[in-house]
């Protein structure tokens, strides 16, 4: 099993964002800063996850445990339902890519225990 710790960043809200990736498992730790573009933060955190679980799919990581500080990601994951339109195709994108993986977990953490991701989150801000 691969644990992916995800983050996303904005410099503003809307603002300069960005995508931190920390994955491990199976004697392998990987880091990513992604550049995301001018974004809100709910939405880097969406953009953070999907990046995750395509490098993951990629890799050929059958079996990935996600860890983000977002509830808003890990709700709509859980229930799969969100309230804002804007987030709905990213949703529904999220949805279809779990269908490629033989196990998939979603779970909350703290920001504490995310601050691995956070830091590549905000480095990936400076991309831009």
């Amino acid at each position: 099993m691969f644990e992916v710790y995800i983050d996303g960043a904005s410099a503003g809200n809307p603002g300069c964002s960005g995508a931190g990736i920390f994955i491990k498992g199976n004697k392998v730790v990987e880091e990513y800063s992604i550049p995301l573009g001018y974004m809100n933060n709910h939405q880097a955190e969406f953009h953070a996850l999907i990046h995750a679980l395509e490098i993951c799919h990629s890799k050929k990581y059958s079996v990935v445990s996600i860890r983000t500080d977002s509830k808003i990601v890990c709700d709509s994951i859980e229930k799969k339902f969100v309230k804002r339109d804007e987030f709905k195709p990213l949703l529904q994108k999220v949805l279809t890519m779990i269908e490629s993986f033989d196990l998939f977990f979603i779970k909350w953490i703290p920001e504490k225990k995310n601050r691995h991701a956070d830091r590549l989150a905000r480095a990936a801000i400076h991309k831009n």
